[in-house]
């Protein structure tokens, strides 16, 4: 249970950073190959993660999504709010 929220946590903050990263570049200053990877990577890491889980560690699949969507949410929303003007 433990090991899949841990792994769920990690793996949430990393997609916030590939998407913080990914839509910094598409709104901003234009696509490169390194956001167009870190695009790809965002919608992928999720697809690994919890496939990964479902073979390895199939009793702690939900709680890797759960800490995966929370962390991914309340980071997004923390970012909302606190840099709205």
């Amino acid at each position: 249970m433990l090991i899949g929220l841990i792994i769920g946590v990690v793996s949430g903050v990393l997609q916030y950073w590939m998407l913080v990263r990914f839509t910094k570049a598409v709104t901003g200053d234009g696509l490169d190959k390194k956001a167009v990877l870190f695009g790809v990577c965002q919608f992928l890491l999720p697809l690994v993660v919890l496939l990964g889980c479902a073979f390895l560690l199939s009793g702690s699949l939900i709680w890797a999504a759960i800490g995966m969507v929370v962390v991914l949410v309340s980071f997004s929303m923390s970012k909302f709010v606190f840099t709205k003007k």
